[in-house]
């Protein structure tokens, strides 16, 4: 099988068996990486020399057989928001266009811990703010599948990087949706992790609250892999948790038989685009027909998903977003005059539109006399939401419904209206919310033949219950055999 046709597993499988060597693996990424990246635009910083040092002691630990994870050789593209020592780590803003960070982030670590090899950094949306990676200073990534279309965000690169076959797998983070729809909207898969279980040290904040870093992947298996690999307390992380090991070989069984899972009816009511709808209830035939129970249930806190999420994250990214001030790090103004200037010139002219916007919006609710009108009434909506999900899993095993309502847009078309682009994100927000886990996995095509994606959402720390029933419907299925005509 030529490297490039191999999932993250099966590539791992070939370097530990001798069919493949570390090399031949970075040649085959970086000769593709060499003639596509430019019309796609997936990485920010490709990490060449690194790779090719580090792949040197990478095979002689698989040959010492002291390498053994299933991943170990297996190169590896990071979103450009978690930190990686002596290599750039921008965040797609003009900011941080230079910051090269002394350490690297604890999952990282872990990855070369393993074995793997990081290749590149991913574009994405500015800071992670933006569901299109359209706000990147770099400019935007297109969509593999249509090249006049998004990939989707904040996690674009990432997910486009795997769809396009320019990365066999990639870490990306999600704070409302960032994995799940860019995942959605080009046909691989994605794990956002529930909240602790993955370290956020070295993750470059947008919302601490929300913020969770998790794999993408062409296949359950790969993101099963490389959960495995990343999961698990941090000291360095306080919101870290402990919680049982995850073992992928356990969430791989593949059998929902008598799993009971619910619809939220609210998820597939007015603004679904009637594709995504199809593809999704299809998909839970599909799982009756693999002996799961399935049935639709009210979830009706679901209209207040959308302002409670970004009350709460734009006020906690006005605050994240203090430290960048021109003076400790990052892009600093050349025609600032004083100190009061440095600050406002090397913001204004460091931040994009849509950082700036979100900025604003959280300065406003967190201001004298908004603080209780609209930051304290997202706090407890929060709470309610937490209870709704709570209160469906006293009945269901999890949850199934669409990632995005819609398939990938067009070029332009969220920019112009960001309140669009902002309600794009209401089937997937109310996770990061719950802080509970959900995987993106491919159900079907629309009518133009661009990707669908559905989500199923589980209780807290229940990925290998989701993985599981995810790696069901693969199984049943071959929507994630379906790959885009690179042009």
């Amino acid at each position: 099988m030529d490297i490039l046709e191999m999932t993250a597993t099966q590539l791992g499988a070939a370097v530990k068996s001798g069919e493949v060597t570390v090399k031949q693996a970075l040649d085959a990424y970086f000769e593709k990486i060499d003639k596509y990246d430019k019309t796609y635009h997936c990485y920010n910083t490709l990490c060449r020399d690194e790779a090719y040092k580090r792949a040197e002691e990478v095979q002689k630990g698989i040959d010492s057989k002291t390498l053994t994870s299933p991943l170990a050789g297996v190169p590896i593209g990071i979103k450009d928001n978690i930190c990686t020592k002596d290599i750039k780590t921008t965040c797609s803003s003009k900011i941080l266009e230079n910051f090269v960070p002394p350490y690297n982030a604890t999952v990282v670590e872990r990855l070369e811990k393993a074995g793997m090899i990081v290749i590149g950094k991913l574009n994405m949306d500015e800071f992670a703010m933006g569901s299109t990676t359209e706000t990147s200073a770099t400019g935007a990534t297109h969509n593999p599948w249509d090249i006049q279309k998004v990939p989707g965000g904040s996690s674009g690169g990432s997910a486009a990087a795997v769809s396009a076959g320019l990365a066999v797998a990639a870490l990306g983070s999600d704070t409302g949706g960032s994995i799940r729809q860019p995942c959605s909207f080009c046909g691989v898969t994605g794990l956002k992790p529930t909240y602790g279980s993955v370290s956020r040290y070295g993750l470059v904040a947008y919302a601490s609250s929300l913020d969770q870093i998790g794999p993408i992947g062409n296949t359950v298996e790969d993101c099963a892999n490389l959960f495995e690999i990343i999961s698990g307390k941090d000291e360095k992380d306080g919101t870290s948790m402990e919680f049982p090991h995850f073992s992928a070989e356990k969430a791989l069984a593949g059998n929902v038989k008598g799993v009971k899972i619910g619809i939220p009816r609210d998820y597939i009511g007015e603004g679904i685009a009637e594709d995504v709808k199809k593809a999704v209830l299809d998909a839970a035939e599909t799982f009756k027909s693999l002996g799961a129970e399935v049935e639709l249930f009210d979830m009706p806190i679901v209209k207040y998903a959308i302002p409670a999420y970004y009350i709460i994250a734009c006020a906690e990214a006005c605050s994240n977003l203090s430290r960048y001030d021109g003076i400790k790090y990052g892009y600093k103004s050349a025609n600032a005059r004083n100190l009061r200037e440095t600050y406002i010139k090397s913001r204004s002219e460091g931040f994009g539109m849509e950082v700036k916007r979100r900025i604003m919006l959280g300065n406003f609710v967190l201001s004298s006399g908004y603080y209780d009108a609209y930051y304290q009434k997202a706090l407890k909506a929060k709470k309610l939401i937490q209870q709704s999900f709570f209160e469906a899993f006293e009945k269901y095993d999890m949850v199934l419904g669409p990632v995005a309502p819609t398939t990938a847009l067009k070029m332009g078309e969220s920019l112009s209206d960001p309140l669009k682009m902002y309600l794009g994100d209401i089937y997937t927000v109310m996770v990061n919310i719950a802080g509970v886990p959900s995987v993106s996995a491919p159900c079907g095509f629309d009518r133009e033949g661009m990707p669908v994606g559905m989500q199923l959402i589980g209780k807290p720390f229940g990925e290998t219950e989701i993985l599981n029933a995810a790696k069901a419907f693969e199984d049943a299925t071959d929507y994630h055999t379906k790959k885009p005509v690179l042009k």
